[in-house]
């Protein structure tokens, strides 16, 4: 069956561990995020043996995968009141920004005779999830110090994820600074989680490290394939090609690198252009859109070049490679993030764990 996707749990943890020993020495622990992989068991355990303080996931149903695993378990998305009662059975703690969605998790609690745990969320300009004002996000403090069945655990904030803001000294001091607020207000103590965002934040944290009062990161990418997000560079002492797609060859044929004819919109409205390159060996394999994003997917063979691709067919340059590419030879790519989120969301991709 192809495509397969090929997934090294040996590689993922030792980006683990340099990721953990990396913030460790900055005095942060490390939520590994496993929504990029559905949550997938053997890739949560080398998470685990990585050495993650938790897991995060944004969907339930991924907790569910994972919840005999021997580690605390937080849901990362913006929890929906309709979905209180599995929440709280399946996710140790949450992160939220509505006082009607606190009060749905509180009746769950106590219906479940449970303590669920809550992380408040403080928007610093990226525009998704967050209270803005300060004195909102205090008042939904006192709702939780109240509610029955919640914990006051945290406070958080989320960057770089919806209008690219990026983390800077100004913004993680205010995070610190309201998050010593609130201990001082409600008497909380050190175990007071107070995340600092995604891998987005680890730039900053390598060259000029966070204000002092910041004890945790939500990271995925970083530790699936050793990329931080800010300037999308790869950290020292990880691998990048823990994941990897295997095609196969379903057509090659010598063809023009032109198409000939009118030219129309593609499906979100892009008329494209095209560079005449002469007659090019082109090799269809399988899997496209729907399996995975060929955008940020790099071949192993540095001579092929993709070329596009559709739902289903990805077409590559095969016309300057050393070696033949016949229909049945397969190519493999080393995966960026959202393809290897495709792959694992797409029941066509096989995958194959080293």
């Amino acid at each position: 069956m192809y495509p397969k996707l090929y997934v090294d749990t040996a590689k993922i943890t030792a980006n683990v561990r340099s990721v953990v020993a990396l913030c460790a020495a900055h005095g942060l622990k490390v939520v590994g995020v496993s929504k990029c992989v559905t949550a997938d068991p053997a890739v949560a355990a080398a998470f685990i043996e990585g050495g993650v303080s938790a897991i995060g996931d944004s969907r339930v149903e991924n907790l569910m995968r994972i919840a005999e695993l021997p580690a605390e378990k937080w849901l990362i998305r913006t929890p929906s009141p309709a979905d209180a009662a599995r929440i709280v059975r399946y996710a140790d703690l949450s992160l939220n920004s509505e006082p009607a969605t606190l009060r749905a998790l509180s009746a769950a609690a106590v219906q479940q005779g449970r303590t669920h745990k809550i992380v408040l969320m403080y928007d610093l300009g990226d525009l998704r999830e967050g209270f803005v004002s300060r004195e909102e996000l205090m008042d939904a403090a006192q709702l939780c110090m109240e509610l029955p069945g919640l914990q006051l655990a945290g406070v958080g904030a989320n960057l770089n994820c919806l209008s690219f803001v990026q983390p800077d000294r100004a913004k993680m001091e205010e995070l610190a600074d309201t998050a010593a607020a609130m201990r001082q207000r409600w008497g909380l103590g050190d175990d007071f989680i107070v995340t600092g965002g995604n891998s987005a934040s680890l730039h900053m944290l390598m060259e000029e490290g966070f204000p002092a009062g910041i004890t945790d990161l939500r990271l995925g990418e970083s530790l699936l394939i050793g990329k931080e997000r800010a300037c999308y560079s790869y950290l020292p002492g990880t691998f990048r090609d823990a994941f990897v797609i295997e095609t196969e060859v379903v057509e090659s044929k010598l063809k023009p690198s032109m198409p000939w004819g009118t030219i129309g919109p593609d499906s979100y409205g892009r008329v494209h252009s095209f560079e005449d390159r002469g007659p090019m060996q082109r090799a269809i394999v399988t899997g496209g859109n729907q399996d995975f994003d060929v955008e940020v997917m790099q071949p192993l063979d540095p001579r092929v070049r993709v070329v596009a691709s559709s739902c289903d067919h990805t077409v590559l340059d095969v016309t300057d490679c050393a070696q033949d590419y016949p229909v049945g030879a397969t190519v493999r790519l080393e995966c960026g993030y959202h393809a290897i989120l495709r792959a694992f969301t797409s029941s066509y991709v096989e995958k194959v764990y080293l």
